[in-house]
């Protein structure tokens, strides 16, 4: 009888043992998970979503601007036996630079997208993120260069300059100037975008 007592005993201890030991791992589990969440996943994901919708609205205006310039073309009704007066972007250097540079940064722009929705299903990922920034300063630094080089051209083509004797012709050609004016105002507001793209990645890494 004896012996049949001390084996019962030492079978629930047994199966005691065993369960604690079954059941320890899942709650050091939940209590690993709680650890690993962060408390700012909302906070990067609503950057990420950001990020997002004003990486469209760049690739709104960047596209807008490089198709405006590309399709600026104005024919005066007036014309002589040898002489054909029309203006076309591609009658400028810089305006073709211009076209050129837009048209690089709206292909980046429409290619970043898939990262841009990556950081929003992982917004802890920090990779893809972190390759955004680089290539967002690189778009943004040609903007801007594209931007400021055709915004001086479209200055002297409304003001001319009268140290090399560059006379305005916008009065002659004011459709051509109004669209080329347009391009530059959406280059300059597409790099905004992107400098506000960038100092939202920035923030995101540092938290």
């Amino acid at each position: 009888m004896a012996t049949d007592k001390s084996g019962e005993i030492a079978i629930n201890m047994a199966e005691t043992k065993a369960s604690a030991k079954g059941t320890a791992p899942l709650l050091n589990s939940s209590k690993a998970v709680a650890a690993v969440e962060p408390p700012n996943r909302g906070a990067k994901k609503g950057l990420a979503v950001g990020d997002f919708v004003l990486r469209l609205c760049a690739l709104g205006a960047a596209l807008g601007a490089a198709v405006a310039m590309g399709t600026a073309d104005q024919l005066l009704p007036f014309f002589t036996q040898f002489l054909q007066f029309e203006a076309q972007y591609d009658d400028f250097d810089t305006f073709r630079f211009f076209v050129m540079a837009l048209g690089i940064v709206s292909c980046y722009l429409l290619l970043s997208l898939p990262l841009s929705i990556i950081c929003i299903i992982r917004p802890l990922a920090t990779t893809p993120r972190l390759s955004l920034v680089i290539f967002d300063s690189m778009m943004a630094a040609l903007t801007i260069a594209a931007g400021s080089a055709s915004a001086s051209m479209v200055y002297l083509a409304h003001n001319g300059n009268d140290d090399v004797n560059w006379l305005p012709f916008c009065q002659q050609f004011g459709d051509f100037c109004q669209s080329a004016s347009g391009a530059v105002i959406g280059s300059l507001l597409a790099a905004a975008l992107l400098v506000i793209i960038i100092i939202l990645s920035v923030f995101a890494l540092k938290n």
